[in-house]
């Protein structure tokens, strides 16, 4: 998760944003720091029209080699979140889920199967599984592909990954009909996808340069994917105006994305010092943005001074 340079990243957002015609509206941008399975609760029940995140890769994760206890803690976790995600998004809804597979001291853990079973067993039905395709020039010989290098024999081989999972999936039926027949003009006007821009989109899989850690970058030691991401998801899976969730935020992607798309956000991220960063990446970072607004709230126990 993670653009060749950091130019290219705000470049292609930049271009990729809709002329700025889709962010005239102002829009509304809710931080909350602190854990979301806790605090998903501030959420009101179904006010939510897509949720766009990437969870923990369980111990994969960049920098936090043991942040789950066990896997089991990890799946325990994911199954507090998968009901709250249920309960805050709208009927017919979208959760999309940047995941995959990790591999931790040898052994590979079926994150994305596991993560699949248990938004089903919540409710939701898978709907699409896209591949984010990386490009070579993205690859290294890792530790794990170098051992065959040092033992050139059967039996020690382990491959580098160049791509990860999009889980696309639904919360019950959408009513197309009913939901056209209540759109405002403005709102289908301002949603509508480019035909030709979607046919570089119809394939399952998406080759898209990921945010690589370069000097300078805004989100140092954050496994941060590229904008481009969650640009398609909100311009496939939402309208001008409606509000995006992301309950791992990290370093708020997902938000800068959604106001640049005229959507407003909600993003949860359990790391206080992150918020910073977030607002910066959002544009929030000091006082001449008047026209969108940007609401921050702690957890009790959390402190602005932690």
């Amino acid at each position: 998760m993670r653009t060749s340079s950091k130019n290219s990243c705000e470049l292609a957002a930049a271009r990729d944003a809709g002329g700025g015609a889709l962010s005239r509206m102002p829009t509304t941008h809710r931080l909350i720091i602190g854990d979301c399975s806790e605090m998903l609760n501030k959420v009101p029940t179904r006010s939510i029209s897509l949720i766009i995140t990437s969870p923990p890769y369980f111990n994969g994760q960049l920098g936090f080699p043991d942040l789950f206890p066990s896997y089991e803690a990890f799946l325990e976790l994911m199954t507090r979140v998968a009901g709250e995600l249920y309960r805050v998004l709208e009927s017919g809804r979208i959760v999309a889920l940047v995941v995959d597979d990790v591999r931790i001291r040898r052994r590979l853990y079926p994150l994305v199967g596991d993560v699949t079973r248990l938004m089903e067993e919540v409710g939701f039905r898978k709907r699409e599984e896209i591949a984010w395709l990386k490009p070579e020039g993205y690859i290294r010989t890792s530790r794990r592909s170098g051992v065959l290098i040092q033992h050139p024999y059967p039996m020690y081989s382990f491959f580098d990954n160049r791509k990860e999972t999009i889980l696309i999936l639904q919360k019950g039926k959408f009513e197309y009909d009913r939901f056209f027949e209540r759109l405002p003009d403005q709102a289908k006007a301002k949603s509508r996808i480019d035909i030709t821009e979607w046919q570089k989109w119809s394939s399952d899989v998406w080759c898209i340069t990921n945010c690589l850690p370069t000097r300078g970058r805004i989100e140092k030691d954050i496994a941060a994917f590229p904008d481009e991401i969650p640009r398609r998801l909100i311009r496939l899976y939402s309208f001008w105006n409606e509000t995006v969730l992301d309950p791992f935020v990290g370093s708020g992607t997902v938000m800068k994305t959604a106001r640049e798309l005229g959507r407003n956000s909600i993003g949860i991220e359990i790391r206080p010092e992150l918020e910073t960063i977030i607002r910066t990446k959002a544009g929030f970072s000091n006082n001449a943005q008047k026209k969108d607004s940007f609401s921050l709230e702690y957890a009790a126990a959390i402190t602005q001074d932690q």
